[in-house]
């Protein structure tokens, strides 16, 4: 008994996507809104400016909108461009290059902080890579250092 196919292979694969053409196509999952709203830590809002300080050696970065300024006691300022935080659980983190090309790395932790000379405590722990070296300390709002007493939380009155 001789078999005999029915359909050849060209036209078997031409009657499979016809029907795959022909079945409905799975819904699309709608997408999740996006989150405008400015990113915080710990009660900070990154997007104004944020200044991260320690001591032994003194030294600051000031996170702004248009840059981050490195600069310290006996140190050469450095600046680079603000690449906005990558945001990672209780950690921001902002990687950058410098104006002279070494790389500036500033992590921002929620966790509170003391400067060790004075009564203030801060919201953000600190800890910047910065010419090989790895500096910590405490950051919060500048707006929180300008209105901060001598003493207590460093926070944002508003």
């Amino acid at each position: 008994m001789r078999i005999v196919p029915l359909l050849s292979l060209p036209a078997l694969v031409l009657v499979i996507l016809v029907l795959a053409a022909c079945s409905p196509s799975p819904e699309t999952p709608e997408a999740p809104p996006i989150d405008v709203s400015p990113a915080t830590l710990a009660g900070v809002d990154l997007s104004r400016p944020i200044r991260a300080l320690g001591n032994e050696p003194f030294w600051a970065v000031e996170i702004k909108p248009e840059g981050l300024v490195y600069s310290g006691v006996d140190r050469p300022e450095q600046r680079a461009d603000n690449p906005g935080p990558l945001l990672q659980g209780t950690t921001a983190r902002y990687e950058a290059t410098t104006g002279t090309g070494k790389p500036l790395t500033v992590a921002l932790i929620a966790t509170t902080c003391s400067d060790g000379m004075s009564d203030r405590t801060y919201p953000l722990t600190a800890v910047v890579k910065v010419d090989g070296e790895t500096l910590t300390g405490c950051a919060a709002s500048i707006s929180a250092l300008a209105t901060a007493g001598e003493s207590g939380l460093v926070v944002d009155k508003d």
